[in-house]
């Protein structure tokens, strides 16, 4: 499988680039980030060579890429770049593995034409908000606990850099809760009750559900959430905390090895590990 990164000089693509380059039956071709091009991979990613890749050179966008015959696109970019390589790619017949978020309804729309599936040689594409295993179980056990609670609420953490809130995870998580009671045939959470507030957005926002979401941004965090149930005399927290990026790993490449046989646009890596139906 041959696989090119884009966005190879962050910090989650650098880590893609590691991760595939030590994986046997998967050769990392090239590596994409305006912001090094030019540069020798290995200086990029650290420790002054990546094995196989060591002779690699940055280049400045997705042509380097398709110019290299990669198979496989994985994005760790931002929305609007992302948007645009994986129209690109997908023209090419590039099936794309993403970790970018910050997509709206629209943007996912297009994705979804873009990869249309499922004739023979169109690509495909695997979007997913998190891939790390323990945060897509987490989001299943909150989803589980949902019908049997009176109250929830998400606080997520991550670090100071990062641009988006809140993350692509609380949203999802909400999502999932709230449709979790909604086919359960439970009520809706209540509406939140504060009337008063002696900051703006003291209680955070309302994301699918009315769900509250909190967002926490602080340097030395990589990826956290706790999802808060309440209701008479007791609460539970489901918790789950990314202490380094290679929690990430399994869950890429995963995807990246499952792509080919997932026609169209798959959204989260549940049914790449076999838990939805």
């Amino acid at each position: 499988m041959r696989v090119g990164v884009i966005g190879a000089g962050g910090a989650m693509g650098a880590e893609v680039c590691r991760a595939v380059d030590g994986v046997d039956g998967m050769e990392l071709v090239a590596a994409v980030d305006p912001r090094f091009a030019g540069v020798p991979l290995g200086d990029v990613v650290g420790g002054g060579r990546a094995t196989g890749a060591g002779a690699l050179v940055v280049g400045s966008d997705v042509t380097t890429l398709l110019a290299a015959g990669a198979e496989v696109a994985v994005d760790f970019t931002r929305r609007d770049a992302a948007l645009t390589s994986l129209e690109h790619c997908a023209a090419a017949g590039v099936h794309a593995v993403v970790g970018t978020t910050g997509f709206t309804e629209e943007d996912l729309s297009d994705i979804r034409r873009w990869f249309a599936g499922p004739a023979a040689g169109t690509p495909n594409c695997v979007l997913a908000a998190n891939f790390a295993i323990g945060a897509v179980l987490m989001m299943r056990f909150a989803a589980l606990a949902a019908p049997w609670f009176d109250g929830v609420e998400i606080v997520e953490r991550h670090r100071g850099e990062k641009e988006d809130a809140p993350s692509g995870t609380a949203v999802q998580t909400a999502a999932l809760v709230s449709a979790a009671r909604r086919d359960r045939g439970a009520a809706p959470f209540p509406p939140d009750a504060t009337v008063t507030w002696a900051v703006e957005g003291a209680r955070g926002g309302p994301g699918p559900g009315g769900v509250r979401l909190h967002s926490v941004r602080l340097p030395g965090s990589v990826a956290h959430q706790e999802v808060l149930f309440g209701s008479r005399g007791q609460t539970l927290t489901i918790r789950h905390d990314a202490l380094d990026r290679v929690a990430f790993m399994d869950g890429v490449l995963l995807a990246i090895g499952s792509v080919a046989g997932r026609p169209g646009l798959t959204v989260g890596i549940d049914t790449l590990l076999g838990l939805d139906p």
